[in-house]
């Protein structure tokens, strides 16, 4: 199916850039890799543990205030945000060894607390509680869930296409996992669920730019016989440059707008998807595709075997 030309065809040299973009690349990730394994990750009630509680204030209220509050009653643990509007407030409290019951005990507490100090009426919407068993569970079930989606992309692409197009596909996608999650390391952005399933969204977006990529490759080495192969493979990226274009900028504005008027509740999401959809793009063209280039890829790799004759003998040996 044909797509809008926004762009007229360019002649860019992608791959002539390519050892740059390693060393960029390189650098980038060192600094990623190296706040992951010192710095850690502010994970979220998810991943922690813990009790969120929802109220609703009667007046727009602010955060000090609550937090002020919150840590003269006996809570000076308290997480405070605004959750919508500034009459939305979500507090989050850290686990206690007493176990659940006493998790929900504390949200009476925290309801009394704050309607002694805060003048106006305080309504308890919505108490949540996950306990510190679970919140393991949860971040060893989904790093095996990253590290699954990766082995089935290895094999998928490994046979649609050629292995060195899955190494490069594969390296591709763990360049954007290290660079989306090492960004939350860095900043200590709070991490959580939904940031997890954001990355694995990232996963399938970064790979379906690689296929319509890696499939043009295929396409102009059966169709150009003259022409090497970075010739080739830079002309098919500037080919699909345009599509990029359109997909990736269209659901950038989405999810712009997610960030900016979502709210506090999908506010990491949608950053994840941002970061995740503008390293995915890039990594397409000098991650994959350069790794494909780079381990030798060449024609006789993609074109198709040549039809045998009824009654030839084809002789296989080397």
């Amino acid at each position: 199916m044909s797509h809008v030309q926004i762009l007229k065809e360019l002649d860019v040299d992608f791959m002539g850039k390519r050892y740059i973009a390693a060393v960029l690349s390189g650098v980038v990730l060192l600094i990623c890799l190296g706040s992951i394994l010192f710095r850690g990750f502010d994970f979220g009630l998810d991943f922690t543990g813990g009790t969120v509680i929802e109220l609703g204030f009667e007046e727009p209220v602010e955060i000090a205030t609550v937090t002020n509050a919150l840590g003269e009653g006996g809570f000076p643990a308290a997480v405070v945000q605004y959750f919508g509007s500034r009459t939305d407030i979500l507090i989050r409290l850290p686990p206690v060894a007493e176990g659940e019951a006493a998790s929900a005990q504390r949200s009476d507490e925290v309801l009394r607390v704050l309607d002694e100090a805060i003048s106006g009426q305080v309504d308890l919407r919505r108490v949540e509680f996950v306990g510190p068993q679970v919140g393991e569970e949860l971040r060893e079930q989904g790093g095996l869930a990253v590290l699954f989606a990766l082995i089935g992309i290895l094999i998928y692409v490994a046979v649609r296409f050629e292995w060195r197009f899955a190494v490069g596909a594969v390296a591709a996608l763990i360049h954007d996992v290290l660079f989306t999650v090492g960004m939350f390391s860095l900043f200590q952005i709070e991490f959580d669920l939904t940031v997890l399933a954001a990355v694995l969204a990232v996963i399938g977006y970064s790979l379906n730019d690689t296929i319509v990529i890696f499939d043009r490759i295929r396409e102009n080495f059966r169709k150009m016989r003259k022409g090497t192969v970075m010739e080739i493979t830079n002309r098919s990226i500037n080919q699909t440059l345009s599509r990029t274009i359109i997909t990736s900028g269209t659901t950038l504005l989405v999810l712009l707008a997610l960030y900016f008027l979502g709210g506090q509740a999908i506010e990491s999401f949608s950053l994840a998807l941002i970061i995740g959809i503008v390293i995915g793009t890039y990594s397409t063209i000098y991650i994959a595709t350069a790794i494909a280039v780079w381990l030798g890829v060449s024609r006789t790799d993609l074109l198709p075997p040549p039809p045998v004759k009824e009654g030839e003998v084809v002789d296989d040996r080397p």
